[in-house]
């Protein structure tokens, strides 16, 4: 069944501002369109493992390997941003369909002296000899150090920028170029705060080039 397009609903900037808080909240994180999902894993000083979920997780660059994500206004606690300053290493786990509940639980304030992984069913996972875990069956885990933060002063959020240090995929996922099949894995999106989607693979095109068809590389 193909989704056939209606009227459609309109909003003016004066008439976003001037909504009720959870109907603008749950408009404006949709609107944007389908996001990352992943588990943030930090660690305490005190040795504390915090694992929270992030839907703005980005591709910054391949060289060097760099990622960015957006931390929220610490004017209340923000264990993820404390650790990670403390710490300067975390570790970042695709979500599968498997753990959405309890991905999603990790969205819960719970204060920094309480670990995630006693609250979900979430498993930490040691590789390497690393010292920030991983989440045990996250197809897809990166080792990430910190880099450096941008204030963003006009919603007083902050970019944090990281390296990736290693890299760990499950082998059937990984393809000979180097891409990731994820939906084989059922990796899933966000959409919105709370919505999560399995995305799948339609096709995949070769590199685009001025007056040459594109050509589907799909295997």
């Amino acid at each position: 069944m193909f989704f056939k397009l209606s009227f459609m609903k309109s909003f003016s900037q004066a008439e976003i501002q001037q909504m009720d808080r959870i109907f603008r909240l749950n408009l404006i994180n949709s609107s944007t369109g389908y996001k990352s999902a992943n588990l943030i894993v930090s660690q305490s000083k005190s040795g504390i493992h915090n694992v929270a979920i992030f839907s703005s997780i980005t591709h910054l660059g391949s060289d060097p390997a760099l990622i960015g994500f957006i931390v929220r206004p610490t004017v209340v606690p923000r264990n993820t941003y404390q650790n990670i300053h403390e710490v300067g290493y975390f570790t970042v786990n695709h979500i599968t369909a498997e753990q959405i509940q309890s991905a999603h639980h990790s969205s819960a304030a719970y204060p920094e002296e309480i670990s995630e992984f006693d609250q979900t069913d979430l498993v930490p996972e040691f590789k390497n000899n690393l010292p920030i875990p991983f989440v045990s069956k996250s197809p897809v885990q990166l080792y990430c150090k910190y880099l450096n933060e941008y204030p963003i002063a006009v919603n007083n959020t902050i970019m944090m920028v990281a390296s990736i240090e290693h890299i760990f995929i499950a082998e059937t996922l990984l393809h000979e170029d180097g891409w990731i099949r994820l939906d084989q894995a059922k990796v899933v999106a966000i959409n919105g705060l709370d919505g999560y989607a399995l995305p799948q693979i339609i096709d995949r095109f070769a590199y685009a080039r001025p007056h040459k068809p594109t050509e589907s590389i799909l295997k």
